[in-house]
Protein backbone atom coordinates (compact mmCIF):
# COMPACT_ATOMS: atom_id res chain seq x y z
CA UNK A 1 0.00 0.00 0.00
CA UNK A 2 1.44 3.40 -0.82
CA UNK A 3 2.22 5.36 1.81
CA UNK A 4 1.09 8.98 2.39
CA UNK A 5 3.33 12.29 3.56
CA UNK A 6 1.41 14.73 4.59
CA UNK A 7 2.68 18.66 5.03
CA UNK A 8 1.48 20.93 7.80
CA UNK A 9 1.58 24.50 6.28
CA UNK A 10 0.70 27.30 8.61
CA UNK A 11 -0.47 30.01 6.58
CA UNK A 12 -1.02 34.35 8.22
CA UNK A 13 -1.23 37.33 5.64
CA UNK A 14 1.05 34.99 2.84
CA UNK A 15 -0.81 36.43 -0.22
CA UNK A 16 2.41 37.76 -2.03
CA UNK A 17 4.32 34.61 -2.13
CA UNK A 18 1.64 31.70 -1.74
CA UNK A 19 1.52 31.26 -5.23
CA UNK A 20 5.35 30.93 -5.66
CA UNK A 21 5.33 28.41 -2.63
CA UNK A 22 2.61 26.00 -3.79
CA UNK A 23 4.63 26.00 -7.65
CA UNK A 24 7.38 25.30 -5.82
CA UNK A 25 5.96 22.36 -3.23
CA UNK A 26 3.96 20.84 -5.84
CA UNK A 27 7.23 20.86 -7.79
CA UNK A 28 9.27 19.16 -5.16
CA UNK A 29 6.19 16.48 -4.39
CA UNK A 30 6.24 15.63 -8.01
CA UNK A 31 9.52 14.52 -8.28
CA UNK A 32 9.12 11.26 -5.89
CA UNK A 33 6.79 8.94 -7.23
CA UNK A 34 6.98 6.67 -4.38
CA UNK A 35 4.52 8.50 -2.29
CA UNK A 36 1.15 9.91 -2.62
CA UNK A 37 1.64 13.50 -0.96
CA UNK A 38 -1.19 15.95 1.38
CA UNK A 39 -0.90 19.21 1.59
CA UNK A 40 -2.45 20.64 4.89
CA UNK A 41 -2.95 24.61 4.95
CA UNK A 42 -3.75 25.83 7.89
CA UNK A 43 -5.02 29.56 7.50
CA UNK A 44 -4.47 31.46 10.87
CA UNK A 45 -6.90 34.06 10.59
CA UNK A 46 -5.42 35.25 7.58
CA UNK A 47 -6.72 38.94 6.77
CA UNK A 48 -5.77 39.35 3.24
CA UNK A 49 -6.72 37.39 0.33
CA UNK A 50 -4.68 33.92 1.14
CA UNK A 51 -7.63 32.12 1.92
CA UNK A 52 -9.12 32.80 -1.09
CA UNK A 53 -5.90 31.64 -2.96
CA UNK A 54 -5.75 28.74 -0.95
CA UNK A 55 -9.44 27.56 -2.31
CA UNK A 56 -8.25 28.10 -5.65
CA UNK A 57 -6.06 25.59 -5.17
CA UNK A 58 -8.23 23.44 -3.57
CA UNK A 59 -10.50 23.61 -6.58
CA UNK A 60 -7.91 22.46 -8.85
CA UNK A 61 -5.74 19.62 -6.29
CA UNK A 62 -7.67 17.85 -4.07
CA UNK A 63 -4.41 16.92 -2.22
CA UNK A 64 -4.97 20.15 -0.91
CA UNK A 65 -6.79 20.56 2.74
CA UNK A 66 -7.54 23.67 4.40
CA UNK A 67 -8.43 24.09 8.01
CA UNK A 68 -9.46 27.79 8.24
CA UNK A 69 -9.81 29.39 12.09
CA UNK A 70 -11.86 31.53 13.49
CA UNK A 71 -9.34 34.36 14.03
CA UNK A 72 -5.34 34.51 14.52
CA UNK A 73 -4.25 31.68 17.06
CA UNK A 74 -0.42 32.02 16.44
CA UNK A 75 2.10 30.44 14.72
CA UNK A 76 1.88 27.04 17.32
CA UNK A 77 -1.28 26.21 17.66
CA UNK A 78 -1.26 26.65 13.64
CA UNK A 79 1.02 23.84 13.42
CA UNK A 80 -0.59 21.88 16.24
CA UNK A 81 -4.29 22.09 13.97
CA UNK A 82 -2.33 21.02 11.02
CA UNK A 83 -0.84 18.03 13.00
CA UNK A 84 -3.99 17.25 14.39
CA UNK A 85 -5.86 16.96 10.96
CA UNK A 86 -3.61 15.39 8.86
CA UNK A 87 -3.68 12.04 8.11
CA UNK A 88 0.07 10.84 6.94
CA UNK A 89 2.41 8.01 7.56
CA UNK A 90 4.76 10.80 8.03
CA UNK A 91 4.33 15.01 8.50
CA UNK A 92 6.82 17.59 7.13
CA UNK A 93 6.46 20.44 8.96
CA UNK A 94 7.27 24.07 7.48
CA UNK A 95 6.24 27.43 6.72
CA UNK A 96 4.94 29.15 3.58
CA UNK A 97 7.34 32.14 3.33
CA UNK A 98 9.83 29.99 1.17
CA UNK A 99 12.46 30.74 3.62
CA UNK A 100 12.41 26.69 3.53
CA UNK A 101 13.31 25.43 0.52
CA UNK A 102 10.50 22.67 -0.22
CA UNK A 103 13.00 20.38 -1.79
CA UNK A 104 14.31 20.14 0.92
CA UNK A 105 11.88 18.13 2.49
CA UNK A 106 12.84 15.18 0.32
CA UNK A 107 15.76 15.02 1.85
CA UNK A 108 13.91 14.58 5.38
CA UNK A 109 12.18 12.13 3.69
CA UNK A 110 15.47 9.97 2.10
CA UNK A 111 16.64 9.87 6.23
CA UNK A 112 12.85 8.84 7.12
CA UNK A 113 13.62 5.78 4.88
CA UNK A 114 16.40 5.04 6.90
CA UNK A 115 14.36 4.54 9.96
CA UNK A 116 14.68 8.06 11.40
CA UNK A 117 11.41 9.18 13.95
CA UNK A 118 12.71 12.79 13.85
CA UNK A 119 14.15 14.25 10.53
CA UNK A 120 14.87 18.13 11.45
CA UNK A 121 16.31 20.81 9.15
CA UNK A 122 19.29 21.81 10.50
CA UNK A 123 19.91 25.84 9.50
CA UNK A 124 23.73 25.91 7.89
CA UNK A 125 23.13 29.59 7.40
CA UNK A 126 20.65 32.46 6.80
CA UNK A 127 19.95 35.48 5.53
CA UNK A 128 18.65 37.90 7.85
CA UNK A 129 19.72 41.02 9.21
CA UNK A 130 22.87 41.63 12.02
CA UNK A 131 20.96 42.57 15.01
CA UNK A 132 18.07 39.06 14.11
CA UNK A 133 21.03 37.06 13.40
CA UNK A 134 22.63 37.66 16.47
CA UNK A 135 19.78 37.43 18.58
CA UNK A 136 18.74 34.15 17.25
CA UNK A 137 22.15 32.89 17.77
CA UNK A 138 22.22 33.64 21.26
CA UNK A 139 18.84 32.74 22.13
CA UNK A 140 19.10 29.34 20.79
CA UNK A 141 22.64 28.56 23.09
CA UNK A 142 20.91 30.38 26.15
CA UNK A 143 17.95 27.82 25.89
CA UNK A 144 20.38 25.21 25.03
CA UNK A 145 21.76 25.79 28.60
CA UNK A 146 18.63 26.54 30.79
CA UNK A 147 16.17 23.88 28.86
CA UNK A 148 16.59 20.53 30.85
CA UNK A 149 15.68 18.42 27.39
CA UNK A 150 18.18 19.07 24.23
CA UNK A 151 17.08 21.07 21.59
CA UNK A 152 19.25 21.14 18.68
CA UNK A 153 20.91 24.27 18.33
CA UNK A 154 20.05 26.27 14.94
CA UNK A 155 16.52 24.54 14.13
CA UNK A 156 13.55 25.49 13.81
CA UNK A 157 9.78 23.91 13.15
CA UNK A 158 11.08 22.60 9.78
CA UNK A 159 11.18 18.81 10.25
CA UNK A 160 9.66 15.49 9.30
CA UNK A 161 7.99 13.50 12.24
CA UNK A 162 6.71 10.01 11.62
CA UNK A 163 2.76 9.34 12.38
CA UNK A 164 3.65 7.78 15.70
CA UNK A 165 5.56 11.01 16.85
CA UNK A 166 2.21 13.19 15.50
CA UNK A 167 0.14 10.51 17.29
CA UNK A 168 1.74 11.53 20.68
CA UNK A 169 1.75 14.73 19.77
CA UNK A 170 -1.91 14.95 19.24
CA UNK A 171 -2.10 12.82 23.04
CA UNK A 172 -0.90 16.31 24.76
CA UNK A 173 -2.87 19.37 24.95
CA UNK A 174 -0.75 22.24 26.01
CA UNK A 175 -2.32 25.78 26.00
CA UNK A 176 1.10 27.12 24.91
CA UNK A 177 2.99 24.55 22.70
CA UNK A 178 6.36 24.86 21.59
CA UNK A 179 6.54 22.13 18.72
CA UNK A 180 10.44 22.11 18.34
CA UNK A 181 10.50 21.50 22.60
CA UNK A 182 7.93 18.88 22.19
CA UNK A 183 9.03 16.61 19.63
CA UNK A 184 12.39 16.75 21.45
CA UNK A 185 11.07 15.74 24.68
CA UNK A 186 9.27 12.86 23.20
CA UNK A 187 12.84 11.65 22.03
CA UNK A 188 12.74 8.20 19.33
CA UNK A 189 15.47 8.61 16.99
CA UNK A 190 16.39 12.04 16.16
CA UNK A 191 18.37 12.94 12.69
CA UNK A 192 19.47 16.59 11.04
CA UNK A 193 19.50 17.59 7.96
CA UNK A 194 21.73 20.34 7.15
CA UNK A 195 20.59 23.55 4.72
CA UNK A 196 21.05 27.13 3.88
CA UNK A 197 18.14 29.68 4.76
CA UNK A 198 16.99 31.63 2.22
CA UNK A 199 14.93 35.31 2.53
CA UNK A 200 11.67 35.39 2.31
CA UNK A 201 10.13 35.16 -1.46
CA UNK A 202 7.89 38.11 -0.87
CA UNK A 203 5.66 40.05 1.80
CA UNK A 204 6.90 41.03 5.37
CA UNK A 205 7.99 38.85 8.30
CA UNK A 206 4.84 37.64 10.20
CA UNK A 207 7.51 36.56 13.18
CA UNK A 208 8.13 40.66 14.54
CA UNK A 209 9.73 41.03 17.91
CA UNK A 210 6.97 40.66 19.82
CA UNK A 211 6.13 37.25 18.50
CA UNK A 212 9.80 35.90 18.68
CA UNK A 213 9.97 37.15 22.23
CA UNK A 214 6.72 35.18 23.13
CA UNK A 215 8.26 32.46 21.28
CA UNK A 216 11.65 32.36 23.49
CA UNK A 217 9.26 32.79 26.41
CA UNK A 218 7.44 30.16 25.53
CA UNK A 219 10.52 27.80 24.89
CA UNK A 220 12.41 28.89 27.89
CA UNK A 221 9.61 28.41 30.51
CA UNK A 222 7.81 25.62 28.87
CA UNK A 223 10.55 23.30 29.31
CA UNK A 224 12.96 24.89 32.40
CA UNK A 225 12.25 25.96 35.71
CA UNK A 226 16.01 27.77 35.57
CA UNK A 227 14.21 31.11 36.05
CA UNK A 228 12.47 29.97 39.04
CA UNK A 229 15.93 29.35 40.44
CA UNK A 230 17.81 32.12 39.72
CA UNK A 231 15.60 34.07 41.34
CA UNK A 232 15.86 32.35 44.56
CA UNK A 233 19.87 32.89 43.67
CA UNK A 234 18.74 36.43 43.47
CA UNK A 235 17.40 36.47 46.65
CA UNK A 236 19.91 35.01 48.44
CA UNK A 237 22.70 37.38 46.94
CA UNK A 238 20.51 40.87 47.77
CA UNK A 239 20.48 39.55 51.37
CA UNK A 240 23.46 39.15 51.60
CA UNK A 241 24.14 42.52 50.40
CA UNK A 242 21.28 44.02 53.00
CA UNK A 243 23.39 42.48 55.33
CA UNK A 244 27.05 43.72 54.39
CA UNK A 245 25.31 47.25 54.37
CA UNK A 246 23.96 46.74 57.68
CA UNK A 247 26.96 45.67 59.06
CA UNK A 248 28.56 48.81 56.86
CA UNK A 249 26.31 51.23 58.65
CA UNK A 250 26.51 49.89 62.67
CA UNK A 251 30.56 49.57 62.25
CA UNK A 252 30.41 53.47 60.64
CA UNK A 253 28.22 54.24 63.64
CA UNK A 254 29.97 52.82 66.48
CA UNK A 255 33.47 53.27 65.49
CA UNK A 256 33.15 56.07 63.19
CA UNK A 257 30.99 58.65 64.62
CA UNK A 258 32.29 61.50 63.29
CA UNK A 259 32.39 60.34 60.14
CA UNK A 260 29.23 61.23 57.85
CA UNK A 261 27.19 58.49 56.25
CA UNK A 262 26.41 58.36 52.59
CA UNK A 263 22.76 60.02 52.55
CA UNK A 264 20.26 60.06 50.03
CA UNK A 265 22.21 58.69 46.62
CA UNK A 266 22.71 55.44 48.74
CA UNK A 267 19.54 55.10 49.88
CA UNK A 268 17.94 55.96 45.90
CA UNK A 269 20.14 52.92 44.74
CA UNK A 270 19.63 50.41 47.45
CA UNK A 271 15.86 51.33 46.97
CA UNK A 272 16.12 51.22 42.73
CA UNK A 273 18.50 48.31 43.56
CA UNK A 274 15.65 45.78 45.87
CA UNK A 275 12.91 47.66 43.47
CA UNK A 276 14.29 46.08 40.24
CA UNK A 277 14.80 42.82 41.93
CA UNK A 278 11.04 42.41 43.41
CA UNK A 279 9.73 43.45 39.83
CA UNK A 280 11.91 41.01 37.74
CA UNK A 281 10.91 38.18 40.35
CA UNK A 282 6.81 39.26 39.87
CA UNK A 283 7.53 39.49 36.22
CA UNK A 284 9.19 35.44 35.85
CA UNK A 285 6.72 34.25 38.23
CA UNK A 286 3.70 35.93 36.73
CA UNK A 287 4.82 34.15 33.84
CA UNK A 288 4.52 30.46 34.86
CA UNK A 289 1.53 31.72 36.53
CA UNK A 290 -0.03 32.72 33.72
CA UNK A 291 0.89 28.95 31.81
CA UNK A 292 -0.64 27.50 34.76
CA UNK A 293 -4.11 30.16 34.38
CA UNK A 294 -4.49 29.33 30.65
CA UNK A 295 -3.87 25.81 31.66
CA UNK A 296 -6.75 25.19 34.22
CA UNK A 297 -9.05 27.45 32.05
CA UNK A 298 -9.19 24.65 29.73
CA UNK A 299 -10.63 26.28 27.09
CA UNK A 300 -9.79 24.56 23.35
CA UNK A 301 -6.54 25.81 22.00
CA UNK A 302 -8.11 26.92 18.73
CA UNK A 303 -11.35 26.97 17.11
CA UNK A 304 -11.66 25.61 13.52
CA UNK A 305 -14.32 27.91 11.55
CA UNK A 306 -13.94 25.55 8.11
CA UNK A 307 -12.48 22.72 6.61
CA UNK A 308 -12.41 22.37 2.90
CA UNK A 309 -11.40 19.12 1.40
CA UNK A 310 -12.10 16.85 -0.78
CA UNK A 311 -15.49 15.21 -0.83
CA UNK A 312 -14.26 11.52 -0.65
CA UNK A 313 -11.93 12.50 2.59
CA UNK A 314 -14.70 14.16 4.57
CA UNK A 315 -16.97 10.98 4.06
CA UNK A 316 -13.68 9.02 5.34
CA UNK A 317 -13.41 11.27 8.10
Amino acid sequence: MTKTISYVLPVFNESAGIGEFYTELTKAASKNKKYRFEFVFVNDGSRDDSLEKLKAFQAKDKRVKIVSFSRNFGHQLALTAGIDHAKGDALIIMDTDLQDPPQVSMELIAEWEKGYDVVYAKRRSRIDGFIKKTAIHVYYRMQARLANIDIPLDTGDFRLIDKKIADHLRALHEKHPYIRGLVSWLGFRQTAVEYDRQGRFAGETQYPLKKLIKLALDGITGFSTVPLQLITRLGFFSSFLSIVGIIYVLITRIFFAQLTLPGWAVTMIAILFMGGIQLITLGVMGTYVGRIYSEVQNRPRYIVADIIADEDEKTQS
